[in-house]
């Protein structure tokens, strides 16, 4: 199953982050994908910091509760359960042999730090890219009203 990969907020730049939404679109219950550059991105002369995040929209599942309304009626409600944590999603991509474990996680965000060197021909000195993703559970991240992903 092909899930779609809402990219309208990224540049494109990043080898490993396309590397990570590769897989995370190949993972059972993930209902939807949104990836944008992050703030931080910069480059200078001898580097380039690429930063992305990338925005995971989990499939759900609804649940009836019983609880009580106004502390005394009875009330049966919906509510809707995500069926992939972030958690979860961790260790889907700790065993994926290009990606392995993150550099930084935590209950809200899990972040990859990549770098390497990129040479142009003809010239010595390379430019070092450094290129940090981070994974947020959609509606969770520290700019929520960028996170919320639509489901195409």
């Amino acid at each position: 199953m092909s899930i779609a990969i809402d990219r309208e907020g990224w540049s494109g730049e990043g080898d490993f982050t396309e590397t990570v939404l590769a897989a995370l679109a190949g993972m059972p219950d993930v209902a939807a994908l949104r990836v944008e550059d992050s703030p931080a991105s910069r480059a200078e002369a001898g580097y380039a910091f690429i930063s992305n995040e990338i925005y995971v929209q989990s499939a759900t599942r609804a649940e009836v509760t019983a609880t009580r309304r106004f502390g005394i009626v009875p009330w049966r409600q919906r509510i809707e359960v995500p069926l992939v944590a972030l958690a979860e999603i961790q260790r889907f991509l700790e065993g994926q042999d290009e990606i392995g474990p993150p550099d930084y996680s935590d209950e809200g965000m899990i972040q990859y730090l990549r770098t390497h060197r990129v040479v142009a021909p003809y010239q010595t000195r390379g430019v070092k890219v450094v290129e940090m993703v981070r994974i947020y559970a959609a509606g969770r991240g520290p700019r929520d009203e960028a996170a919320t992903v639509a489901s195409s």
